[in-house]
């Protein structure tokens, strides 16, 4: 039995996968901008995640820009039959890495185009809309022109599936009414649950949620907590936040981001991880510290 099978799969789209994946957006240079200092090393960590089990890996083509894409291609193609790669369009990165909405229907589709040609895929299994409204979170507003322009290129055979990213739960409903959407994702963490709410309604509808940022934004007091969680359990503090998110509802994947194998393996190790009711007591008051 592989150990990230302990954690148990749920169904992104149509496909099975296992619920630790894997975010490539720190193979890219500093900022996310640029090609990495060592290209071998992200290759190999792209391949030492499909050899330890992953089978969802997360993307975009203004990772670098294009620079992760053209890395899995090179890594992993031609793909396993099983490996489920998500990508995000609805923004670009600038001549000096500052990010940009992208949000027009022909962006949209220049994106997808790029991201078909960077992974040398003729069809994209998922791909998120990321809305940018606001670079730095939700922010609400109507993307029913992104997301209706998403669903002619779904009809068109370019896109399998459609998510959504950086959403509110209007923005959610209204996508709803015009294409079925395969996950959700958004920043959700210990401290910031703000889409508790969303999480609970995704799981009823049998949609993913996928949280970025499982360490972001904790105060001191908050990640010494933390610690000290992690260290009355002999591991690390983003194991326990990971094993956290796991247990928090089955429909959470999630997809820890790395550029080093050492610490790949050791993020995909919080899969064995299953946290005692004390441990979950003390977590769940993090988010109310203040």
């Amino acid at each position: 039995m592989n150990p990230l099978d302990r954690a148990g799969t749920f169904l992104l789209g149509d496909r099975p996968v296992r619920r630790l994946g894997y975010g490539a957006m720190q193979l890219a240079g500093p900022g996310v901008f640029g090609p990495p200092k060592d290209s071998q090393a992200a290759l190999a960590v792209l391949r030492e995640a499909v050899a330890l089990g992953v089978n969802h890996i997360d993307t975009s083509d203004f990772y670098g820009p294009h620079i992760t894409n053209q890395l899995i291609r090179e890594a992993l193609h031609p793909y396993p039959e099983d490996l489920v790669i998500v990508t995000k369009i609805g923004a670009r990165r600038d001549e000096q890495g500052a990010w940009l909405p992208a949000m027009s229907p022909k962006e949209l589709e220049q994106a997808v185009h790029d991201n078909l040609r960077n992974l040398g895929l003729e069809a994209l299994e998922v791909v998120n809309f990321r809305s940018m409204l606001d670079v730095h979170g939700p922010a609400e507003g109507s993307i029913e022109a992104q997301v209706t322009a998403l669903a002619e290129l779904r009809q068109r055979g370019l896109i399998r599936h459609i998510g959504l990213s950086n959403v509110t739960m209007s923005q959610v409903e209204e996508a709803r009414r015009i294409v079925p959407i395969a996950c959700v994702q958004n920043m959700y963490n210990l401290v910031h649950r703000k889409d508790d709410a969303m999480i609970d309604m995704l799981a009823r509808e049998g949609i993913p949620y996928v949280p970025f940022f499982p360490l972001g934004g904790f105060s001191p007091l908050q990640s010494g907590a933390l610690s000290a969680v992690a260290n009355g359990l002999g591991v690390t503090p983003m194991h326990v936040a990971i094993a956290w998110l796991l247990q928090r509802s089955p429909n959470i994947l999630l997809i820890p981001g790395t550029s080093s194998v050492k610490h790949l393996r050791e993020n995909l190790a919080a899969a064995e991880l299953v946290l005692p009711e004390d441990a979950l007591a003390v977590l769940d008051g993090i988010g109310l510290v203040v």
